[in-house]
């Protein structure tokens, strides 16, 4: 389950490049500079989401095939990003581009119930283990602000607990952070979002036993749900210790608290029942994304039939929205499950998880640079760094700048984009070790 690394060189080390994208400065294309001055002028900060934001300008993707990204100067990358995490059959996978195009002629949205939503609820409910009833939302942000909403509902309770480091969308309930690692009423990651409102989100250090059974027992009866990332996939690639998830699947059943999976990341990841599946323990709640909507905009909230049933229109918890179960979305993750049922993507990308982290510990190990690597499934990050990394605390001490250099050498080195460490079936042999190569190159840049 839990694969690892140590190699030593001293004092540096790394952090998980999509926190401290300000840091990045590296000579881009120069079709990209003039693209980003005009999107400036129209979008706030030149693009749509913080995360693309890089120094002194992103490059501007034109097109994606397979496991690589093109850009407006037709420089190719190997695509370690995939878009964070949903595209795991590839960019432009030809299946899953037909049943979209086979869908947009019949028409893109209608208002009214279809076929296609059943079809892939019953892949979703036949996929995962705790799942009953399904509701398809658009992102997910909007799975897990109605996870939390369904978990207050049914249990009447208020409070939630997070973990630090974990993210869950950008909703105010779960946008929060401890202070100074401390086990605290959440102070806001974000300015506009009251005091009041994420007063009843309480936080906690991942794989802490003593911290979860704390909060617990000091505000007893007030906790709805404690919810997880199951590996924590936001700040890199942070696995539950032996035994973790477990002891939250009966800490929350012995006192009437909802136990909610974000699985966004995990999910139809680490295997086609998600982590769930791979962990062996079932949540309350778990909600979906990325992988679930083959690469279209998609969020899915399930649970057993008794929890789900609180939802409206039966319930007394609302919930809406007026693409939710999109056609396209909907024929787009029917074609991705379909081509994961039989296991044949996850024999595959997983072996090729394991060249890849092999590669990358021989020349760390070579180049005497101290780093950690942890990977599950088709999950991996690199720690630049000499202490293990079991939370966001841990993570932080790694050395950023280190990364950010070996990141920019990468760029440089040719088609290689290796940041947000997924690996998809349209990856190949080759692509491996042609990144092997470029990873040596780029790590000698920092040693």
């Amino acid at each position: 389950m839990r694969k690892e690394h140590n190699f030593k060189r001293g004092e540096k080390g790394q952090f998980p490049p999509s926190i401290k994208r300000e840091g990045f400065n590296v000579k881009m294309p120069v079709k990209s500079e003039g693209l980003f001055n005009e999107a400036r002028n129209y979008l706030v900060g030149g693009v749509n989401s913080p995360v693309r934001a890089m120094k002194p300008y992103p490059f501007f993707t034109v097109r994606g095939e397979g496991s690589r990204l093109y850009d407006v100067d037709n420089k190719s990358y190997i695509d370690y990003c995939l878009a964070y995490g949903p595209l795991i059959l590839g960019h432009a996978y030809p299946k899953v581009v037909e049943a979209v195009r086979e869908q947009m002629k019949k028409g893109s949205a209608y208002g009214t119930p279809t076929e296609l939503e059943i079809k892939l609820a019953m892949k979703i409910v036949k996929a995962v283990p705790s799942a009953e009833m399904v509701r398809f939302v658009n992102t997910g942000t909007e799975a897990t602000m109605g996870a939390i909403r369904l978990a207050r509902g049914y249990t009447g309770r208020k409070k939630i607990i997070k973990f630090e480091g974990a993210f869950h969308g950008a909703h105010d309930y779960v946008l929060v952070k401890a202070g100074s690692g401390a086990i605290i009423h959440g102070v806001a990651t974000s300015a506009g979002i009251p005091e009041e409102t994420i007063k009843n989100t309480l936080l906690a250090p991942f794989n802490s036993r003593d911290a979860i059974e704390r909060l617990v027992s000091e505000n007893k009866d007030e906790i709805a749900a404690i919810i997880l990332e199951p590996v924590i996939g936001n700040a890199g690639c942070i696995l539950p210790e032996d035994g973790y998830l477990k002891f939250l699947r009966e800490i929350t059943s012995e006192n009437g608290i909802m136990l909610i999976f974000d699985e966004v990341i995990t999910g139809f990841r680490l295997s086609y029942g998600g982590a769930q599946e791979y962990f062996g323990v079932k949540p309350d709640i778990t909600t979906l994304g990325k992988i679930a909507g083959g690469g279209l905009p998609l969020g899915i909230i399930t649970a057993s039939k008794e929890i789900m049933e609180d939802f409206s229109p039966i319930g007394r918890v609302y919930q809406a929205g007026t693409f939710n179960g999109n056609p396209l979305s909907m024929a787009s993750g029917i074609a991705a499950l379909s081509e994961l049922e039989d296991g044949r993507v996850y024999e595959k990308i997983n072996s090729l998880t394991d060249k890849l982290t092999s590669g990358l510990k021989d020349i760390t190990s070579d180049l005497r640079i101290n780093t950690k690597i942890y990977s599950i499934a088709s999950m991996y990050q690199m720690y630049i760094t000499d202490e293990e990394v079991y939370d966001y605390t841990t993570a932080l001490k790694a050395e950023a700048e280190d990364f950010l250099e070996y990141e920019k050498a990468m760029l440089k080195r040719g088609p290689s984009q290796f940041e947000c460490n997924f690996i998809s079936y349209a990856h190949s042999q080759r692509d491996i070790e042609e990144t092997l190569e470029k990873a040596e190159e780029a790590l000698k840049v920092i040693k």
